[in-house]
């Protein structure tokens, strides 16, 4: 594990797209059982989640990456970096990253490159472009974060068809000499056989199929969730019941009451964001972030404990205090 505080960027704005169309679960009554449908909507929380037969990674981060800029009223040309964090990319390569930065005009000077990573990616990717932008001078950068996982899962996937959505996140982020920010990063190589897709590279060439192991992911999840918080909240400085939202990556609505249990979390603390977007992957931390910003009250700062856990096994904890942000928008992309 890595455990370390820092001076924090200013979030300035989020803007999540999902695509138009919207799977309800309780339509795949008729192909696994109203019965059985029923009993995994109760345990996952899962309603309904935004599916894509079309989208890509790059079509969903142009349309929320180009509303943001529109709204913060920034100049392309003060952009210097474009991370990408995602697990369908579209291309083996170039990097989405690359084709993103075309698409938005973006100047030659913009730093760009890929991270693929999976439900840890937010918190890994705050930490990367946080570095780059204390170290190298860039004033502005844009985090997208995403996955259109459901074409890795087959309709007929009873276990896993019912829980993901497809979504991509963009996020703005300035240097700022005012906030601080705490990370808490680790993985564990030896659960991959648990949460992966066998094909669909070098090893076996092919359409890439999710498979998921959950007895495996959440015994995984209740051992190494609540020491990452613990590590990353004693380097901030902070005790749990000094943050203002708490929000874990959003699997589903069991694990996340359970783990709000093990972490000594108030109730009025946990965000859910599950309900009507599923498992969004890297996605699903900053959908959380702007789904629960649009219902409350606005605050002129926030304190945030984000963590993000799952495939990898791999985990990013991450305390944040910063200004609220400008923009928190949910878009639909026909």
């Amino acid at each position: 594990m890595v455990t370390f505080s820092t001076r924090a960027p200013k979030l300035c704005g989020i803007v999540t797209a999902l695509p138009e169309t919207v799977s309800e679960n309780a339509d795949l009554g008729v192909t696994f059982g109203v019965d059985a449908m029923a009993k995994i909507m109760s345990v996952t929380g899962i309603e309904r989640r935004p599916i894509s037969a079309h989208h890509t990674v790059s079509d969903l981060g142009q349309a929320a990456a180009a509303q943001l800029i529109e709204r913060l009223g920034w100049d392309t040309a003060s952009i210097g970096l474009l991370i990408v964090i995602t697990q369908t990319p579209d291309y083996p390569l170039p990097s989405t990253a690359c084709i993103l930065q075309n698409r938005l005009k973006l100047g030659m000077h913009t730093a760009t490159f890929d991270l693929a990573l999976g439900c840890s990616g937010y918190g890994y990717g705050l930490s990367v472009a946080n570095a780059m932008m204390q170290s190298g001078g860039i004033t502005r950068a844009l985090l997208v974060s995403g996955d259109i996982t459901t074409r890795m899962i087959s309709d007929s996937n009873r276990s896993l068809a019912p829980l993901f959505g497809d979504a991509v996140a963009v996020t703005a982020l300035e240097l700022d000499d005012g906030g601080h920010i705490a990370f808490d990063l680790g993985s564990d190589g030896s659960g991959a056989p648990y949460l992966m897709s066998k094909t669909g590279g070098l090893v076996a060439p092919g359409q890439p199929e999710l498979f998921m192991d959950g007895t495996q992911v959440m015994a995984f999840s209740l051992k190494q969730v609540a020491p990452s918080i613990a590590r990353a909240l004693a380097a901030a400085g902070r005790d749990i019941g000094d943050i203002d939202h708490i929000i874990l990556h959003q699997a589903n609505a069991m694990m996340l009451k359970t783990l709000g249990q093990k972490i000594k979390a108030r109730e009025d603390q946990l965000v859910y964001a599950i309900r009507d977007f599923g498992n969004t992957s890297s996605t699903s931390i900053p959908l959380a972030i702007c789904d629960h910003l649009n219902r409350v009250a606005p605050q002129p700062d926030l304190s945030l404990l984000l963590c993000g856990f799952g495939v990898g096994w791999s985990w990013a904890t991450t305390v944040w205090q910063t200004p609220s942000p400008v923009c928190h928008d949910i878009i639909r992309v026909a």
